[in-house]
């Protein structure tokens, strides 16, 4: 049940997503923002970590998953080290996607030669 349970969940925030840049002819930037802060408003009230215990996968992978990585992060370092602690926990989880991105996002600059 697991997956299934990943599948429409995941599945679910997918269809919000071409629902919003259908419908609401939103640009897919405007779309990756409002998921993003969406899933950071979402782990403030506590409710993304719920989402996680019942969808696994379906919540994590998605987009909504790197605001609450970053929410997450800055409060709980916040309560151990205060205000200098929100700059370290949003780093700490999130470090390892954002370098990646970076680093991948030069290796195909460098292959193909991007148009700019």
């Amino acid at each position: 049940m697991e997956y299934l349970y990943a599948f429409l969940v995941g599945g679910a925030i997918c269809v919000a997503g071409q629902l919003l840049l259908d419908a609401a002819k939103l640009t897919p930037a405007h779309v990756t923002s409002l998921f993003v802060v969406a899933g950071a408003v979402l782990d403030g009230f506590g409710l993304y970590d719920k989402l996680i215990e019942f969808a696994g996968a379906g919540a994590t992978v998605p987009i909504t998953s790197f605001g609450h990585s970053l929410l997450h992060g800055a409060m709980e370092q916040a309560d151990e080290h205060g205000f200098i602690g929100i700059a370290m926990g949003i780093f700490e989880l999130t470090s390892a996607g954002i370098s990646s991105a970076i680093l991948f996002a030069f290796i195909i600059a460098v292959i193909f030669k991007p148009k700019g």
